[in-house]
C-alpha cells in the first residue's frame, strides 16, 4: 500500500499548464509516506557473551527504496534490555520510526527448564497478562500491569534463577521507561504472582496474578 498526500498550489494557470508526473498533479505537489518494514522479529534475545546480528529493516518510498538509520546498541556483555530504533525519511522530510527490543539475558539450569509462559488473571480488573517463551528464562508480556485500557503494552521479563522473575528498567512498547519491584512468583497449584509495575499511569500499588 502506498501512501500520499497532495499539496495544492494556486494560481492564475491556463488550462493548457496543468501537467500531471509521478510527482505533481497539476499545480499539486504529492508526497509519499514512507514506509518502513522490520526483518526478522519485533522482539529477541541473546545470552550474555554471545553474537547479536540485527536483520535490519527496509522502506520504500513510492515504492522505491530509502535509506534507514538506526540508533541504539545492544551490549552483549551487559545484561538487560536493549531498544534499537529504525527511521525512514521521505524526500519531504516526512519520516516513520519502528523498534526492535532485543534480550540480553543469563539464565542458569534451574530456571531454563521452566517454561513460565500462558495466561494469568487479575481479578481486580477483570482481565489478564499474558506470557510468552522467546528464549531460557525470558518472556514477553502483554499487558503486564493487567490494565483494563491499554492491553496491548508489551515489557520483556527475566527468569535467571528459579521462580525469580522480575522486569528490568526498558523502555516498553508505550515509549515509556517500565520496570518492577516486589516481584514474587509463587509456583503453586495453580502458579500466581504479584508485583508493583513501575510505569508512568500504573501507581505504586501490588498487582496480583492467578495463572488460569
Amino acid at each position: 500500500m502506498v501512501l500520499c498526500l497532495t499539496i495544492s498550489f494556486f494560481g492564475c494557470a491556463k488550462e493548457e499548464d496543468i501537467i500531471s508526473t509521478d510527482t505533481t498533479v497539476g499545480h499539486s505537489r504529492i508526497t509519499y509516506f514512507p514506509i518502513l518494514t522490520l526483518k526478522g522479529e519485533k522482539y529477541m534475545a541473546v545470552p550474555l557473551g554471545g553474537t547479536f546480528t540485527d536483520p535490519g529493516a527496509s522502506a520504500t518510498e513510492a515504492g522505491n527504496a530509502i535509506n534507514v538509520t538506526v540508533t541504539g546498541t545492544v551490549k552483549t556483555s551487559t545484561v538487560g534490555v536493549y531498544t534499537l530504533t529504525y527511521t525512514a525519511t521521505n524526500r519531504d522530510g516526512f519520516s516513520v520510526s519502528d523498534t526492535r527490543t532485543v534480550a540480553v539475558y543469563t539464565t542458569d539450569a534451574s530456571a531454563a527448564a521452566h517454561d513460565l509462559s500462558g495466561s494469568y488473571f487479575r481479578s481486580a480488573t477483570g482481565v489478564s497478562a499474558s506470557w510468552a517463551k522467546i528464549a531460557p528464562g525470558v518472556y514477553v508480556i502483554t499487558n503486564p500491569g493487567g490494565a483494563a485500557t491499554g492491553t496491548s503494552l508489551k515489557v520483556v521479563a527475566f527468569n535467571p534463577t528459579e521462580f525469580s522473575v522480575s522486569i528490568p528498567v526498558q523502555i516498553s512498547s508505550d515509549g515509556n521507561t517500565s520496570s518492577s519491584s516486589n516481584f514474587t512468583y509463587t509456583n503453586g497449584n495453580p502458579p500466581s504472582y504479584s508485583l508493583v509495575f513501575l510505569n508512568p499511569g500504573y501507581g505504586t500499588g501490588v498487582r496480583t496474578f492467578v495463572k488460569q
